[in-house]
């Protein structure tokens, strides 16, 4: 439900009450509360123009066949139109925003805060955010609430959306008449118009929660309504503040706003936009569309040189990215060059910047990159439209909502797929260089009378930086040296981009023929079983184990259409960092992903190759372990491309010293920018705390990265690639020949060793005894604005049950008697009918802990909110979060709260109090059933996803993981509802 009102629409004495009457009018309503226990999910949020309010329910009841969508009309009916202005919700509510106000403040919050203040200087976009002002919050009673919302929230003012399993569409306009009908929705009357909504992608910071994607233009409004009390008759709002823009077009009246300079001292790296400001040209014709397709070509261009060429030497900047997107929130286009770089590096970092847009304005994409982003764009459309059952009701609300905000016409992925294809054909490469050149304008003719204006230059810069050898200094900008530099890159030379060689292959098949007559690939049987191969029929997970020793699971799934997911898991990772190697693991990792070289191939050509071929790759390393993913395509042989690269990166890996001086360096700023964090700083201290100053959970310090070298962090990362430490695990829509066949080629053929005793052993692992001194410990920032925020954090078993110290706690569960207390009456029949032998089988199931934790941390998360948040008023935001470890015999809970610096410690208090109510205040059926719910619901929806099936193969033949079987994947849903 869209309310069609929002920040723009206060009064000046106003500022933040749209966002008030959201908070109330949702969390006071009691018809939505009675959806919890369904498996319903709920949300709201507010923006310049809009209050949306958002259920996201089953169809059904679990129980019964009862219909569930006149339950979800009647709350948003409720929550929309009559809210209960209560005195104690208010109240609740007011001190909860205060507290969220405080608990969003955070400098990136500030940064966008600052961004969108200049980018829209001229009109209220800039200076009326819907979180409000602090001192009119305090002040507002429930009067002065509730007026605004008589003006403001009647029906004939909003939308309703609906989107989901929905198939018989006359009981659907039924229901909404039955329950709508109350709200005197009962008239016609001529449509009335509206200014575009203004809120979009460069505010999404201001949205609590829910992801954006809601737009406000809407026409042939039919309904009219009438207000119940006073039984006038109510239009939607024909008059609107009006949100007036100074376009960034050539030829404009207005002069060049001098660069404007945003100093903190929570800042740690230079950053600058450079922003223009267009009207939104709505996509309503093939053309249309056709000039949507050549930006995106021209833009992935400049993206794919920059990020890619300089990644291969050492450059200037840290990042260099350009966006150009419509808003119909913001009702414009805006175009946005964003450097980031370290303070010393700033010029050289935008000189080279601006030089790249005018290389690629000048002399355009060549007909390799047209050709090569051209079948990439298709591929990603073909992808997207095969998977059209597959994509959530919430992802297509937002996609439907925010092309109608446009005014775009709105297209399924199949439609969208076909209109693109229809179109591509169509496209030159001189179209694609003019069209594309318009957009650069802004910064590659920067200067001149014929540009356009930047809308904004805004660089956002610390105010001292680190400097080796001498420690924190001073750092200094002026608006004329930032032009200086944006010149200086329109003076520096260019030249045309060269063709680039891509491969269409990293091993050829001559190449392949020969490594499989070296090394004769094969399956060896299983450990324990003495089968080659391993089935199971219920799962469709297939087990098998090469000759090389690597272990490889797969499952062949059709629910993501020609599309597929693989990950490497190498065990180890950060827990197997030494006291004379710290940080070695995570810096190797990450000096492996900057080179990005495998073979005779440079970084680029594997770039491209990826590129060409739809795989996204990604390399990490945890605390157990080091992970490479790869998603792609079936198409045009992906998956085979996919295996290609990671024999590639398994067999010649190239380690590149300026790679690692970049991975270096990248740690080192982390390290320095923890002062700079609230959050951070609290949760670097606790962990030190906890885990007796361990440095392989927290990030390394200087002193251990300038202990490194590139020999030692290749060692770190190398040692561990052993054969019998390699899992691989792929789900796919692929077939057993096609998944097979790939297995053997490409990771048969890897030399790997199976001497896993030569594995280097990890340190042990110790939470430190907790004292007085160490339990309670504060950290203080240097800061403009006030905020708080407090952990509370102790030790927890791992996933499967093994605590640090060594104990089984499935032994302790399976000496507990299965007991009557707090069970219904089916239950206690359910026992009493015989089953207590199921009930012991289930709680000696390997899964049964795991599922277990993951109850309670639902309960007490549940319990958090009710009494912290919602009774007590202490804060917004509260969570309980487990990390529970898999091949590491350990795992930690965190209990994390924002909250006012006079509030955080009765927040804390309280939060503790939860935590041992759960001895004195038992859990209760009701919330034990609500929590299977929720994560059953959970379970069933990821289940038609390729990444959900990978999380359960992980580890399924790691000897480090005993208790991971292929059983485990099985009773899944049996455990929850028992």
């Amino acid at each position: 439900m869209e309310v069609h009102v929002g920040s723009i629409d206060e009064e000046d004495d106003e500022q933040g009450i749209a966002h008030m009457i959201e908070h109330v009018a949702f969390l006071g309503s009691k018809k939505r509360e009675k959806l919890l226990g369904t498996g319903a999910r709920s949300n709201a949020y507010t923006d310049f123009h809009h209050t949306v309010f958002h259920i996201h329910s089953p169809t059904h009841t679990k129980d019964s066949e009862d219909d569930l969508f006149p339950s979800v009309l009647d709350a948003l009916n409720e929550i929309a139109f009559h809210p209960k202005f209560l005195s104690s919700r208010v109240e609740k509510e007011r001190r909860a925003i205060l507290s969220e106000l405080q608990m969003m403040n955070t400098i990136e919050y500030r940064v966008d805060c600052q961004l969108l203040q200049h980018l829209h200087s001229e009109n209220k976009l800039g200076r009326r955010f819907p979180i409000g002002l602090e001192e009119q919050i305090k002040k507002w009673d429930v009067d002065k609430i509730r007026k605004f919302h008589e003006r403001w929230y009647f029906p004939a003012n909003a939308t309703l959306y609906i989107v989901g399993d929905i198939d018989n569409i006359p009981q659907i306009v039924h229901n909404i008449e039955a329950v709508f009908g109350k709200t005197g929705l009962d008239n016609e009357a001529t449509p009335t118009s509206s200014t575009p909504g203004a809120f979009g992608a460069m505010a999404n910071f201001l949205v609590p929660k829910l992801p954006a994607g809601l737009g406000g233009t809407f026409s042939n409004e039919r309904t009219n309504t009438a207000d119940q009390s006073k039984m006038i008759k109510r239009e939607r709002h024909a008059i609107r503040p009006p949100v007036e823009h100074n376009w960034s077009l050539p030829g404009t009246s207005v002069e060049l706003k001098p660069p404007q300079i945003f100093k903190h001292e929570l800042l740690q790296n230079f950053a600058i936009n450079m922003f223009c400001k267009i009207p939104v040209s709505k996509v309503q014709t093939f053309g249309d569309l056709r000039n949507v397709l050549m930006k995106r070509i021209f833009l992935s261009a400049l993206h794919f040189r920059i990020n890619t060429r300089y990644k291969s030497s050492n450059p200037p900047f840290t990042s260099v990215e350009l966006d150009h997107s419509d808003s119909g929130r913001e009702g414009c286009t805006v175009t946005t060059l964003t450097v980031t770089a370290e303070p010393k590096n700033w010029q050289n970092a935008v000189k080279v910047a601006v030089q790249e847009v005018r290389r690629l304005k000048e002399f355009g994409v060549t007909r390799g990159e047209l050709t090569r982003y051209m079948d990439a764009l298709l591929k990603d459309s073909e992808h997207l439209a095969a998977m059209i059952d597959n994509v959530s009701s919430v992802d297509n609300l937002d996609f439907i909502m925010e092309s109608d905000a446009l005014g775009h016409t709105v297209m399924d992925q199949t439609q969208g797929h076909e209109t693109l294809v229809g179109v591509a054909g169509t496209v030159t490469l001189e179209e694609v260089n003019t069209v594309g050149a318009k957009v650069l304008e802004f910064i590659s003719d920067f200067g001149r009378s014929t540009a356009p204006l930047p809308a904004a230059i805004v660089a956002c810069v610390p105010t001292k930086v680190h400097v080796d050898g001498a420690g924190e200094s001073d750092f200094n900008i002026t608006p004329g040296e930032i032009i200086d530099s944006i010149k200086s890159g329109l003076l520096a030379p260019i030249e045309a981009e060269p063709e680039l060689e891509v491969p269409k292959e990293l091993i050829t098949q001559s190449q392949l023929e020969e490594l499989t007559v070296e090394r004769n690939p094969c399956f060896d049987p299983i450990p324990g079983s003495g089968l080659t191969k391993l089935h199971d029929k219920e799962t469709g997970i297939t087990q098998l184990r090469l000759s090389n020793g690597i272990s490889v699971n797969y499952k062949i799934s059709t629910t993501e259409s020609r599309a597929g997911v693989m990950r490497l898991i190498v065990g180890g990772g950060r827990a197997a960092e030494t006291s004379d190697s710290k940080g070695a693991v995570v810096v190797g990792v990450r000096t492996l992903s900057e080179g990005g070289r495998v073979g005779d191939f440079s970084r680029e050509q594997v770039e491209l190759f990826c590129v060409n071929h739809l795989i996204n790759c990604s390399l990490e390393s945890t605390e157990e372990f080091i992970a490479m993913e790869f998603r792609f395509t079936l198409r045009d042989n992906g998956m085979q491309a996919a295996f290609q690269l990671l024999h590639m990166v398994l067999e010649r890996s190239v380690w590149l010293e300026d790679a690692f001086d970049r991975a270096r360096q990248l740690y080192l700023s982390y390290f320095r920018s923890i002062p700079k964090s609230l959050e951070r700083a609290t949760a670097h201290k606790l962990m030190i705390a906890m885990l007796n100053g361990d440095e392989r959970f927290v990030e390394p310090t200087p002193k251990s990265l300038q202990k490194l070298n590139l020999e030692s962090v290749k060692d770190a990362v190398m040692s561990h690639f052993v054969g019998d430490n390699m899992e691989v695990s792929i789900v796919g829509d692929f077939s057993e020949e096609e998944i097979e066949r790939c297995i053997l080629d490409y990771l048969g053929t890897v030399k790997a060793s199976h001497d896993s005793g030569k594995l280097p052993g990890s340190e042990p692992i110790v939470f430190r005894q907790p004292t007085a001194g160490l339990q309670f410990q504060q950290v203080f920032l240097k800061d403009t604005d006030e905020r708080a925020c407090a952990y509370i954090a102790g030790p927890a078993p791992n996933r499967w049950g093994f605590t640090v110290d060594g104990d089984d706690l499935f032994q302790s569960v399976s000496k507990l008697t299965v007991a009557h207390d707090g069970l219904s009456k089916s239950e206690e029949q359910l026992l009493e009918g015989g089953d207590r032998d199921l009930q012991r089988k289930l709680r000696a199931h390997p899964l049964f802990f795991g599922i277990s934790m993951g109850l309670l941390a639902e309960i007490i998360n549940s319990r958090l909110f009710t009494t912290v948040r919602d009774s007590l008023g202490l804060t917004y935001d509260v969570s309980f979060e487990l990390n529970l470890f898999d091949r590491l015999n350990l795992g930690w809970y965190v209990i994390s709260v924002t909250s006012t610096p006079g509030k955080v410690y009765k927040a804390v208090d309280a939060c503790k109090s939860v935590l041992r109510g759960l001895h004195s205040n038992q859990i209760a059926p009701r919330e034990l059933d609500r929590a299977k719910r929720t994560l059953l619901m959970r379970h069933e929806a990821e289940l038609k996803s390729n990444a959900y099936w990978l999380n359960l193969l992980a580890h399924l033949q790691a000897s480090s993981v005993p208790r991971k079987v292929i059983l485990t994947c099985i009773f899944l849903t049996v455990l929850f509802l028992t």
